[in-house]
């Protein structure tokens, strides 16, 4: 695959094999959303490290006063794509536990394989927010451009985009459509199927996320 500015591929030693386990279809639902978790945790500690928003604060120790830098309180929404994006939502609370959420419902449509949207409900003022764009597959990406085409249109400027696994076919057409957003993927895969399934994968996270098969 082609490189681009705008696509960060992990190589985490922690994160690869939380993933490996995560591709095991032995998994147990439970296990399966505990790891997705705690590899969003990670993802963004990585991702964010360099451009949180921050602010100065006088922090009073028991031996003196000190200026410290603090995130800035309601700086940054979490907006995953329904329904397999909620499973990373908690891994972002983890480091940020006051940020807000919002969710943008789209599915894929088996016959087209392109994205039906189905419900949008965003915080007020997200416009302003640094902007956190989640779900764990980025398979043909048509799901990820539109949701980051539609908090454009919302006036969003500053948006990053997060998925566990991509193909490279999801990540070369959001990097193309959307070169001012800055995506992570912890691992890319092979390619697609016929069926616009990533390989090898790990099969349809949000059944697995939810036990729905």
């Amino acid at each position: 695959m082609k490189q681009y500015d705008n696509v960060v591929i992990f190589d985490h030693p922690l994160i690869k094999h939380k993933i490996a386990i995560l591709r095991d279809e032995n998994t147990s639902m439970k296990e399966f959303r505990e790891l997705v978790e705690e590899i969003t945790t990670l993802m963004t500690y990585e991702s964010l490290k360099e451009d949180v928003p921050t602010t100065e604060k006088e922090v009073k120790t028991p031996l003196e006063v000190c200026t410290q830098r603090v995130v800035k309180d309601n700086a940054i929404v979490i907006v995953p794509i329904l329904r397999a994006g909620l499973g990373m939502v908690n891994g972002i609370h983890v480091l940020f536990p006051s940020a807000r959420v919002g969710h943008i419902g789209m599915y894929r449509d088996e016959e087209t394989l392109q994205p039906q949207s189905y419900y949008c409900k965003l915080p007020t003022g997200i416009e302003e927010k640094l902007v956190l764009v989640v779900d764990p597959m980025l398979a043909t990406g048509g799901s990820a451009c539109d949701a980051i085409q539609l908090l454009k249109d919302r006036g969003c400027k500053h948006i990053k985009f997060m998925a566990i696994i991509g193909a490279p076919e999801g990540v070369t057409r959001v990097a193309e459509a959307h070169p001012d957003v800055k995506i992570y993927v912890s691992t890319l895969d092979r390619c697609l199927n016929d069926k616009g399934y990533i390989l090898p994968g790990l099969g349809d996270a949000g059944d697995r996320l939810f036990g729905t098969k």
